[in-house]
């Protein structure tokens, strides 16, 4: 016959149990909810790289101007294969934080509410945050949402990306001098921290004046020009970008369970 004591011992063990299921079950949905995520962002933005690669690699610059026009809002009708290389670096280097890091942070935080509505926020500054006379005001407001919102997931970005150059054994030094050198090098306060990272690693110039809806817009540069851009630089972008989400990953799914075990 139980006793209340080994009743009492009995309810705590089960109570016990039913939090480390709970906790577990968290975690598996997190995990996997994590994983579609990076594995579906990562992905698009490296077929979209690569798409722009294959035809540089065979010559074939009417081609290599169509693709990188599909993630670009420069006007890329004139480009030559460093333009087209520099256009494709910087996207996959700031795109790393607009759509892969940033949204897995909003995640974490809020779930998908929060990072639906990040997504949203991003969505509408790639639609509507260039400047036009008509929408000026409408345009402005999505841009300085954006600009809000990826302010710490750019520069955490590119503190895992100086990580990431040393990892893949870039030049890591000079990722770190023309971060702490050339972040603030644009417009945005957030696009110019990661493309510096990726331009030291890199030993290549990005940025620089460009032409938006026929209209040149003068830019400072970004990195120093150590040596030309070839159209291997954009695969060691993608290798930049792979090993900052996966440090990115291993670090949020570490916050994640410390959060549902000690809550």
């Amino acid at each position: 016959m139980l006793n209340k004591r080994s009743i009492k011992k009995s309810i705590i063990a089960t109570s016990t149990e039913v939090e480390i299921t709970v906790v577990v079950f968290e975690i598996n949905s997190f995990l996997v909810g994590q994983i579609i995520l990076l594995l579906s962002a990562t992905k698009s933005l490296k077929k979209a790289a690569i798409e722009v690669y294959n035809p540089l690699v065979n010559e074939d610059m009417t081609e290599a101007r169509k693709y990188v026009s599909y993630i670009v809002g420069r006007d890329t009708q004139s480009l030559d294969e460093k333009g087209i290389i520099k256009a494709t670096v910087e996207t996959v280097a700031e795109n790393t934080t607009d759509g892969i890091v940033a949204p897995l942070l909003f995640m974490i935080i809020g779930g998908a509410p929060l990072g639906f509505l990040y997504k949203g926020i991003n969505t509408m500054d790639s639609m509507v945050g260039y400047k036009n006379d008509k929408y000026i005001l409408f345009g402005r407001c999505a841009a300085k949402l954006d600009d809000f919102a990826n302010f710490i997931p750019a520069r955490l970005t590119a503190i895992t990306m100086i990580v990431s150059a040393f990892i893949l054994r870039y030049n890591g030094k000079n990722a770190l001098k023309i971060y702490l050198r050339d972040r603030k090098n644009h417009k945005s306060p957030n696009s110019a921290q990661t493309e510096s990272v990726v331009a030291g690693a890199l030993g290549i110039e990005l940025a620089g004046d460009a032409s938006y809806f026929n209209t040149i817009m003068k830019k400072p540069t970004i990195g120093d020009k150590i040596r030309e851009s070839e159209p291997t630089d954009i695969m060691k972008t993608i290798n930049i970008m792979y090993t900052t989400v996966v440090i990115v990953a291993l670090l949020c799914a570490t916050v994640r369970i410390s959060v549902c075990y000690f809550a």
